[in-house]
């Protein structure tokens, strides 16, 4: 057995968060108390507080700044992951393997799971949370700024030793992992030292440890957002008007605190197993240890990712549908129902291995159930939308086909809850496609949605509207290509995790490249959109860019984005206004694509850029 590799990265990793830890005490920065313009600052320390350049960014304990590196990283990630998902499917294109090989397919397979749902859909899910959680319920920062620090800055090396095989590889050290996102023993349990075959060497432990390290920091981080939205809420932020926003955060940072320990301790038993002669997977039954182990993590995981994005919707969605969230108290219910629920689902995905048909049934029974709270959801989504006053802003574009998305997703979810469908229709697919549904279609989207919704808050610019449009609708198509040939394929008994098919397969798979080349595309416009318009992006002169008081949807969040701009104003012009982009005398009449300030369809336009 070689210890050496899996010690020393150890040594290096505490080495390194001891120095973090140590650099950012070196830049202590107290909470601003004193008032700006004679109101609280709501939401951190003053700018002027902070170190310049990169120093800013590696020592800073903000709370907006730590959510800009989560969403910085997570989108990093999406990159990779996304980039890696084509490769497979360019490969499937035919139905030999042609590209790439069955190795480095089940490598990309493997990293591509982790990666989007560890390091992408997780992280920028704590991205929104760090950034509007403290502003919207008018705190001053987290309760715990140097932890909030700490959870994101376990993040990168913890995606270094996920990712490390492809870095290794070339060199002749050892290969990436091949064992699924799933981890199944005794798969995973293969041999050990420098091997760089299928499911054995360095790669794995490396591997283990990454996620490891990734479920302390989220842990972390869900502690401190409990004790924010428990302690320091603002003297008018009671529970009774408590946004939704922070209602699915509080439940998403309850499930956390129960599934992710799980996790690792499942992770820590599997790299006992591998390196120091342990027997806890490796005896009679120890696959099905794994996996009751690994899926009461792995499905809460699921509403661990959703919750909150049902929350931007909910957040986002009245607001241009001109009207409050219908049935505000029952979205909040069905959201606890939903995290006590969510632990009571697990071996749904277990009915083919065996288990007691008493046991399966009170599984299937409960996996239901959990519809009823969803179902509960989508239809106060649907009777806010069907008493507004619509405006069809690439939010609400975001924030319909999520809607949609999430039916489909969700319906053929409980397809497979059903026992004798899903002893037909497990590990095909169908299972891929359901999946996806929710997590490229549904939660994706939201996030979609959050980001072109908060984009002037957090810029001061606004984005192109075009591309926004454009965006949305490649990636309405692409989802709904991709996905729903999936799903067909799945009927078709196509299983899934394999490079190779058989030739009937051949026109949905090409079908379903398709679909996801037509993603990508989207994906590639929505970078250039947001960071085109960060750097050069008409700037928002307007205190209500989105005009929310006229339709009395107004946030509080956004009480602080006018604090901030005015308090900018004052400072840097003597509290006048001169001059804007559009027009003249501190107001902004026309922007310079000639339009007043309002695109037609009530979006902001900035197709001057």
């Amino acid at each position: 057995m070689e210890f050496a590799p899996q010690l020393l990265l150890t040594v290096l990793m505490g080495v390194g968060l001891i120095a973090a830890a140590v650099w950012i005490g070196r830049y202590r920065r107290d909470i601003a108390t004193t008032p700006v313009l004679g109101e609280e600052t709501g939401g951190g320390y003053v700018e002027d507080e902070k170190p310049a350049g990169l120093t800013r960014w590696l020592t800073t304990v903000d709370h907006k700044d730590i959510g800009l590196l989560y969403g910085l990283f997570a989108v990093t990630i999406f990159a990779i992951a996304g980039l890696e998902i084509l490769v497979m499917r360019l490969e499937l294109v035919t139905p030999n393997t042609t590209l790439i090989g069955t190795a480095t397919y089940n490598a990309l397979l493997t990293s591509h799971g982790i990666g989007m749902l560890f390091l992408f859909a997780t992280p920028i899910i704590a991205a929104f949370a760090n950034y509007l959680v403290p502003l919207i319920i008018e705190a001053d920062d987290m309760a715990f700024p140097r932890i909030n620090a700490i959870a994101f800055w376990m993040l990168p090396p913890a995606a270094l030793l996920i990712f490390s095989g492809f870095i290794a590889q070339p060199l002749g050290l050892f290969g990436p992992p091949q064992t699924g996102w799933t981890m199944y023993t005794p798969l995973s349990l293969g041999g050990t030292g420098a091997s760089s075959d299928a499911v054995g060497g360095t790669g794995v432990d490396l591997l283990l440890l990454g996620l490891h390290l990734s479920g302390v920091a989220t842990t972390m981080g869900a502690i401190n957002f409990i004790v924010t939205i428990f302690t320091q809420r603002g003297d008018e932020v009671t529970w009774a008007n408590l946004d939704i926003f922070s209602w699915t955060i509080l439940t998403q940072s309850g499930i956390i605190l129960f599934a992710f320990p799980l996790l690792g301790s499942a992770l820590l038993m599997l790299l006992a197993d591998r390196n120091l002669g342990t027997t806890f997977f490796m005896a009679e039954g120890g696959n099905l240890l794994w996996q009751h182990l690994f899926w009461f993590f792995g499905h809460p995981e699921v509403y661990i990712l959703v919750l909150p994005m049902m929350g931007i919707i909910s957040y986002v969605l009245p607001v241009f549908a001109g009207r409050k969230l219908f049935g505000f108290k029952f979205v909040v219910y069905s959201t606890l129902a939903i995290g006590v629920l969510s632990f009571g689902v697990w071996a749904h995905h277990m009915f083919a291995t065996g288990i007691d048909p008493r046991l399966r049934a009170s599984f299937m029974a409960v996996s239901m159930a959990i519809a009823i709270p969803s179902a509960v959801k989508t239809f106060n989504w649907i009777t806010t939308i069907w008493g507004g006053s619509i405006r069809l802003t690439t939010p609400m574009l975001f924030c319909i086909a999520f809607v949609g998305n999430f039916i489909i997703g969700g319906v053929t979810g409980v397809f497979l809850a059903a026992i004798p469908v899903d002893l037909v229709l497990h590990d095909t697919y169908y299972v891929v496609g359901h999946f996806h549904y929710i997590v490229m279609g549904a939660i994706a989207f939201a996030g979609f949605a959050g980001v072109y919704y908060w984009f002037p808050l957090i810029t001061g610019r606004m984005y192109q509207a075009t591309l926004g449009k454009a965006h949305f609708w490649l990636s309405m198509v692409g989802v709904n290509l991709t996905f729903f040939a999936m799903i067909l394929l799945g009927y078709g008994g196509m299983p899934r995790r394999y490079a190779t098919y058989l030739p009937q397969y051949a026109s949905l798979h090409q079908l379903t490249t398709l679909g996801a080349l037509i993603l990508a595309v989207g994906q590639v416009i929505w970078i250039w959109n947001m960071v085109s318009s960060w750097v050069e992006g008409r700037r928002v002169e307007e205190t209500d860019p989105w005009d929310l008081q006229q339709h009395d949807t107004y946030t509080t969040e956004w009480n602080w984005f006018d604090r901030r701009r005015q308090s900018l104003l004052t400072d840097g012009e003597g509290g006048q206004s001169t001059t804007t982009d559009g027009g003249e005398g501190g107001q902004s009449t026309t922007t310079d694509g000639g339009e007043d300030g309002q695109s037609t369809d009530g979006e902001q336009s900035t197709d001057d850029t």
